[in-house]
């Protein structure tokens, strides 16, 4: 919810403190490892029961996973890679938080309500797979009332008051799991069924990736001419002709060849009908 609405917003807030640290050489992948590292520790913290320190060092944790987009994008190093890794360390993030929750509670007078944190690290798993999942498909599945934004303001005053951390997970888990319904609906909705055609998105889809793998195509193909690597169409055609012509010469020649090991010298080649041929028959 708060992806959709306030995203951009946030993005034009942050652009000059990403343009800053861009300028410092910092990278966008540092900051997504710093935020790990902060996250490690916050987990620890949860683990071991402070809370309320664990809470400060998990804020401090979101902030550098904040600022690598901006950074990325002031220093003209936004890459796939770059987004893959920052998708995959939100993943680890989430789970070492919500694994050190469960520790802790694991720890406490009743240690079943580990299980509790563990249903919301594995339904927010799902809505995480659900968007992944039908983008791979030339779908979206953005939004919903629980988006990661909500987890983590929730999580953090769920920590900020112990006595309601428990409610806060039963209020994660029950609109967690509403938005994975919600992000299952809405993909639904958009898959054709069997035997229905393909979407227009689809389509365009579809045509770009083959633009994209013949201009690849081309591309490779002209760098190993360039290296001399692989000959153009006209010298293929020129060295399949030769062979052709070579093949056929050999094949005459085999042809004539006489099939016993003597000499022939005097005669002379053969009509077809077993005579001798014009140039070497008697004159009378």
């Amino acid at each position: 919810m708060f992806d959709g609405r306030f995203r951009s917003a946030v993005e034009e807030g942050v652009a000059p403190v990403g343009t800053s640290l861009g300028s410092r050489r910092l990278k966008a992948d540092h900051l997504t490892a710093l935020g790990l590292i902060l996250a490690a520790a916050a987990a620890v913290l949860v683990a071991s029961g402070h809370l309320l320190i664990g809470m400060f060092v998990f804020i401090l944790a979101a902030v550098p996973d904040l600022l690598d987009g901006a950074v990325a994008k002031a220093t003209g190093t936004a890459s796939v890679r770059g987004a893959f890794f920052d998708s995959v360390s939100d993943r680890v993030v989430d789970s070492l938080i919500l694994g050190g929750l469960a520790w802790h509670l694991a720890s406490g007078r009743h240690p079943h309500w580990a299980v509790l944190a563990l249903a919301v690290l594995g339904v927010s798993n799902l809505i995480s797979y659900e968007r992944a999942k039908a983008e791979s498909l030339g779908m979206t599945a953005k939004g919903g009332l629980m988006e990661r934004a909500e987890r983590v303001i929730v999580l953090c005053f769920g920590l900020l008051v112990p006595a309601l951390l428990v409610p806060v997970l039963w209020v994660m888990l029950g609109l967690t799991s509403l938005t994975a319904v919600q992000r299952f609906v809405k993909v639904w909705r958009q898959a054709p069924g069997p035997g229905a055609p393909p979407s227009l998105e689809q389509l365009r889809k579809e045509r770009a990736e083959l633009r994209a793998e013949r201009a690849a195509l081309r591309a490779e193909r002209a760098a190993l001419r360039a290296r001399g690597e692989m000959p153009s169409r006209w010298r293929e055609w020129r060295d399949a002709r030769e062979a052709e012509l070579l093949r056929r010469r050999n094949d005459h020649d085999r042809g004539f060849r006489p099939r016993s090991g003597r000499p022939t010298a005097g005669r002379g080649p053969r009509t077809p009908d077993g005579g001798a041929s014009r140039s070497t028959r008697a004159r009378p």
